[in-house]
């Protein structure tokens, strides 16, 4: 089913407005693809009325959560970022402990922004319960992982995973943390328990209001597919969220030049991470 120009035009301004996700003129056949999909799924014969069905009411509000499952991108795996990663363990977590116990607080809240099917969460979770008995002995901490695609959330929090998913991950990590199971590698409740996943969209105000007071915030390969002005209205949001001593992380590929000028970048060998 082809998509006229106006038409992919009025289907991405709405979907803009909504999440923030912008789709270039080079997109039109893939979103083409995925909207066709949906259009044959609630027996639309004409974008037009598909387009209708989106900004009715709850009707419409259903079947937007079912599209942008379908034009959501989902790539990502354990221990994706090793830089990133190391410099998380062995330099700013210690700075940060040090920070917090001199105001008298052992609690730790970490944001995986775009999570997907959890596995940059879960990483987090690994390298924390690691630390449990040497620099977190008598803390508490949980990690929020946010997405917009429902359908991926509910992969999350099975915790359930290809050997894809898995191939970067250490051997002691895998041989602690999961169970084989056929050919699925099966997350341990202890790693899942530490872990929360919402539905969240960065794009909007109101969600985005209750997300306060984290010391990490990773939001990596996530801004890619917004334009400047999302991305500057997301942004000041994780800058708000974000506590006075923290860090903030996105893709290595990506930069906050021409985005937010009230970060400060810290580079570390291999990469680097952002505090306010």
């Amino acid at each position: 089913m082809n998509i006229s120009d106006n038409e992919f035009c009025k289907l991405r301004d709405f979907i803009y407005s909504v999440c923030g996700i912008y789709f270039h003129v080079n997109k039109k056949y893939f979103l083409d693809n995925r909207v066709s999909r949906r259009m044959a799924a609630v027996n639309c014969k004409v974008a037009g009325d598909y387009i209708d069905l989106l900004r009715s009411g709850t009707q419409g509000r259903e079947e937007l959560k079912r599209l942008l499952d379908e034009v959501t991108t989902n790539e990502t795996c354990f221990f994706r970022n090793a830089a990133q990663l190391k410099a998380f363990e062995l330099h700013l977590l210690p700075e940060l402990i040090k920070v917090k116990e001199k105001i008298g607080c052992r609690k730790l809240r970490i944001w995986s922004a775009g999570s997907s099917s959890g596995e940059e969460a879960y990483t987090l979770a690994m390298l924390l319960l690691e630390n449990r008995t040497t620099l977190l002995k008598e803390w508490s901490f949980d990690i929020v992982g946010t997405d917009i695609n429902e359908r991926i959330l509910a992969q999350a929090r099975e915790g359930v995973y290809s050997p894809y998913s898995v191939r970067n991950v250490p051997e002691m990590y895998r041989r602690k943390y999961f169970t084989k199971v056929a050919d699925q590698f099966v997350l341990a409740p202890e790693i899942k328990k530490y872990v929360t996943f919402s539905n969240v969209n960065l794009y909007d105000d109101s969600k985005m209001l209750f997300l306060k007071t984290f010391d990490f915030i990773v939001c990596a390969n996530v801004l890619i597919y917004f334009d400047n002005s999302a991305k500057c209205k997301i942004v000041q949001h994780f800058y708000n969220n974000l506590q006075p001593y923290g860090y903030f992380f996105i893709g290595q590929a990506e930069s906050l030049h021409g985005v937010n000028d009230r970060f400060k970048p810290i580079h570390f060998p291999g990469g680097f991470v952002y505090t306010k």
